[in-house]
């Protein structure tokens, strides 16, 4: 069975610890993957125009190592952007948010998703479904998968939907290459981070009234098996990949494994501060405990 959500919205189609071990890791990762690459098209000038003389302020949810049900996360999202037009009627928004997470295993579809992409039974299916209000085919989330879920004023920023996806392609590719040098890219006509023909990272928003929700999640460790299931975003001639499927390649060059907490604990650092760069943002750290009380499990990587 699968969730609805119609709320008649606008939508966008789209999901080593110490400094001289790291130097050392980039500089392998750089020529083990380097047969992967191409440079990314963000414009660097393009991104200075987001910039003010004061950096907007970013409330931050940090639950990266937390499994919070889809559900519950996606209500939380639209409780923040119904109290955002509020304070946008009383001329009050003064910061956009930032939630950080992982979810359990569920699969989603955005408003016009087509069930042709579904390679299973809707009335059995593996995991929990939901149609949402973002735009986009369908995609999977779970475990030892970033989810960033930025909920954003762009009055404040640019009023161009196209420019914001493409600043959150431009977060993720820099994180790939200043963390892990690995060149990442976009693909003319699709959206999302490419590494070769690997889709790393997916992108699906909604925008109402000029605030920007849903987001992006990135591929560090997760199990890509639950892809099989479906035709990730609809796309059936290219691969879904992972960092931690990428930087095996390392490996086989003689590099250190790196255990699946820390890969996620790298990326996750890397993230948030490539996001509040792009963005030009100061992040106000909230507590964990979020609005209401969300269900969710803590993850151990032992």
């Amino acid at each position: 069975m699968i969730a609805v959500a119609n709320l008649g919205l606008v939508s966008i189609t789209t999901c080593l610890t110490d400094k001289h071990s790291q130097r050392v890791y980039q500089s392998r990762c750089y020529h083990a993957l380097s047969h992967f690459c191409r440079v990314s098209g963000f414009n660097s000038l393009e991104a200075s125009s987001m910039t003010s003389e004061q950096k907007r302020r970013c409330e931050y949810y940090d639950l990266y190592k937390l499994l919070v049900p889809y559900v519950e996360a996606w209500s939380w999202q639209k409780s923040i952007v119904k109290e955002r037009k509020g304070l946008i009627a009383m001329n009050q928004d003064h910061s956009d948010t930032l939630i950080v997470l992982q979810h359990h295993p569920v699969y989603t579809l955005g408003t016009g998703s087509s069930e042709d992409f579904l390679n299973f039974d809707l009335k059995d299916p593996p995991y929990d479904v939901y149609r949402t209000e973002r735009g986009g085919e369908v995609t999977y989330h779970g475990p030892g998968q970033l989810v960033m879920y930025p909920i954003i004023n762009l009055r404040y920023h640019k009023m161009d939907l196209h420019w914001y996806i493409r600043a959150l392609e431009e977060v993720v590719i820099r994180v790939l290459s200043s963390t892990f040098s690995i060149k990442a890219s976009r693909i003319k006509g699709m959206t999302g981070v490419w590494v070769g023909d690997q889709k790393l990272a997916a992108i699906g928003i909604r925008v109402s009234q000029w605030i920007a929700y849903h987001g992006l999640a990135l591929n560090v460790t997760p199990d890509l098996a639950p892809f099989q299931k479906i035709v990730p975003c609809g796309i059936r001639d290219r691969r879904v990949g992972s960092i931690k499927g990428l930087l095996r390649e390392i490996e086989q060059a003689g590099m250190n494994y790196i255990d699946d907490g820390n890969l996620v604990d790298m990326t996750h650092r890397s993230l948030v501060e490539e996001f509040c760069k792009v963005f030009q943002v100061e992040l106000d750290i909230k507590p964990n405990a979020a609005p209401g009380v969300l269900r969710r499990q803590q993850l151990d990587y032992r």
